[in-house]
């Protein structure tokens, strides 16, 4: 997951410092960061659109799915939200 550094611009691609781990964008934006522990993503997530606004915030348990999802559409309200419970949707909220 962690094997590719920087994009062919030289940007940088990922960067892992403790238990943070920050995914970029080629433009240099941050594309997701959160808690990544083991080799695995761990409680909440935060994802942006490669304008840098917000676009949902999840949590994961191993690297799967785990508790509230919300999504945002391009006017910074909540498009859905979702509960997972190992990967499967167990309540939508539209």
């Amino acid at each position: 997951m962690l094997d590719k550094k920087h994009y062919a611009n030289g940007q940088i691609a990922h960067e892992l410092i403790g238990e943070q781990l920050t995914y970029f964008f080629k433009n240099g934006k941050v594309k997701a960061k959160g808690t990544f522990i083991n080799g695995l993503m761990e409680g909440e997530w935060i994802f942006y659109r490669e304008t840098g606004q917000l676009w949902q915030i999840g949590n994961f348990k191993n690297s799967t799915k785990n508790g509230s999802f919300i999504r945002y559409n391009k006017n910074d309200e909540v498009e859905y939200q979702e509960t997972f419970e190992n990967d499967k949707i167990i309540k939508n909220k539209k």
